[in-house]
């Protein structure tokens, strides 16, 4: 009798489970998603034959509409998005931004995120109103520094896509990237021309979704890709001259943490 009313448990579970498993949709299922970035997402680099957008399309049916482009830094993201709205207008749904590293290896100063100036503002708490000098800060858009890219980028598409869900996605680990005489790049354990390191440049983007309310994932952290120890080459385009651009193993494991990362995220409003 007991073995019966176990069993019977058992498979009233399993029901259970399956039942769920079959309800469950994933919220950017069959969504239509813009890709905003650099080489680590343009379909032309070649250090993978598949992207991690490609995985998530296979995975979700995720409709991707890429114009990332080797090489670009946060100052290029407005062009991108003006391509965005110019061949697809409204029709997307979210819009994520994988972009950073690059103006770390070119030097771009970190700046500041806001201008603070002295000013009078109209104000009466417990007292009659009247002009009160306060400190006021406007955000700083100096194409110049990191920072104001960002502020300018963020400012550009949230004005361009109001109702949308935009995401901005940290840069991942990197090591050396020798391609050439004229393009080698070192690992990230040295300071840039600035004498900053790569980290800064990731935490301005975390700081970034406090700044302007835009939902970030640190793929610097969640992604696991560590190109800085050679146990990690698998991941990586070459261990002697690419450890800076994931391979399609690499691609593959950003795809599936992404995947569950946006499992807490809406796609749509």
């Amino acid at each position: 009798m007991k073995t019966r009313l176990v069993a019977l448990l058992w498979a009233v579970l399993l029901c259970g489970a399956v039942h769920a498993q079959t309800l469950f949709v994933h919220p950017w299922m069959q969504k239509r998603v813009a890709y905003l970035g650099d080489s680590i997402t343009d379909p032309r680099n070649n250090g993978s034959k598949l992207k991690y957008w490609n995985f998530l399309h296979d995975w979700l049916g995720i409709t991707p509409y890429v114009y990332a482009k080797s090489g670009r830094q946060w100052n290029d993201i407005p062009r991108q998005a003006g391509l965005l709205q110019q061949e697809h207008g409204d029709s997307v749904d979210a819009i994520l931004i994988f972009m950073g590293t690059n103006d770390y290896n070119n030097g771009v100063p970190i700046g500041e995120w806001y201008e603070v100036k002295d000013e009078e503002v109209m104000y009466g708490h417990g007292h009659p109103k009247k002009l009160t000098p306060r400190k006021r800060r406007y955000l700083n858009m100096d194409g110049n520094t990191y920072r104001g890219r960002i502020n300018i980028a963020i400012d550009k598409v949230k004005r361009m896509y109001p109702t949308k869900q935009i995401v901005l996605l940290t840069p991942i680990h990197r090591a050396g990237f020798y391609a050439n005489e004229k393009n080698w790049q070192c690992t990230e354990d040295y300071t840039n021309s600035c004498g900053i390191y790569l980290d800064e440049y990731i935490n301005s983007v975390k700081e970034a979704g406090n700044v302007w309310a835009v939902p970030v994932i640190d793929m610097n952290a969640v992604s696991g890709l560590y190109p800085m120890i050679d146990e990690h080459v698998q991941y990586f385009k070459n261990g002697d001259t690419d450890r800076l651009h994931p391979n399609d193993k690499g691609h593959e494991r950003m795809a599936r943490t992404l995947m569950y990362q946006l499992l807490a995220l809406p796609c749509v409003f």
